[in-house]
């Protein structure tokens, strides 16, 4: 299981921190926790929702993500996970391709868990049709992890790392974790 901790962009914003950890369950599950401390309670939580349904737009409120890349290709998956236990997975061709608002659904990632926890959030994943549709394997794979915090001081973007003038998601060069 390899963690990161996840920085704020605003590098001024220390109020709260952000750690992260990926494990691989063969032969095609993705396992990820996200483990908040707030000690201000400075955090805004979504109300929960039943059955964990597919929502675009998760992204505006608290939403932690991740972005699947793809050793030496263009194309890539974002996943879009709500305290509220709403989800989604997105695809891309390219670099924000294509530009359609909210972006294409993908269906070849599916949810095998996702928790609310007194700590942050847990969720599974079962890459199988993504992974088996392009012949992949664990090591073509590069993740990374990021969060939309919406707190009582605004909002916070947190990543592995941030290596644009902006917060960026779709920067893949901060994409950190490799199988």
């Amino acid at each position: 299981m390899a963690s990161y901790e996840l920085s704020a962009f605003d590098r001024r914003f220390q109020s709260i921190s952000l750690v992260a950890a990926i494990e691989q369950q063969s032969p095609y599950t993705l396992n990820i926790g996200y483990w908040l401390r707030d000690p201000n309670q400075l955090m805004q939580w979504p109300e929960l929702v039943p059955d964990y349904p597919r929502q675009d737009f998760l992204w505006e409120h608290t939403c932690f993500e991740i972005f699947i890349g793809v050793q030496g290709e263009d194309f890539y998956r974002e996943i879009n996970l709500s305290p509220s236990q709403a989800w989604q997975a997105y695809q891309f061709e390219e670099y924000r391709y294509p530009e359609d608002m909210p972006p294409q659904a993908a269906d070849d990632i599916e949810l095998n868990q996702l928790k609310r926890t007194h700590y942050g959030l847990n969720v599974s994943l079962d890459l199988t049709e993504f992974m088996l549709k392009h012949k992949l394997q664990w090591s073509d794979l590069f993740l990374g992890l990021t969060a939309v915090l919406k707190t009582s001081q605004g909002e916070q973007y947190y990543a592995m790392q941030h290596s644009s003038p902006n917060a960026d998601f779709h920067n893949k060069r901060d994409w950190l974790h490799q199988f």
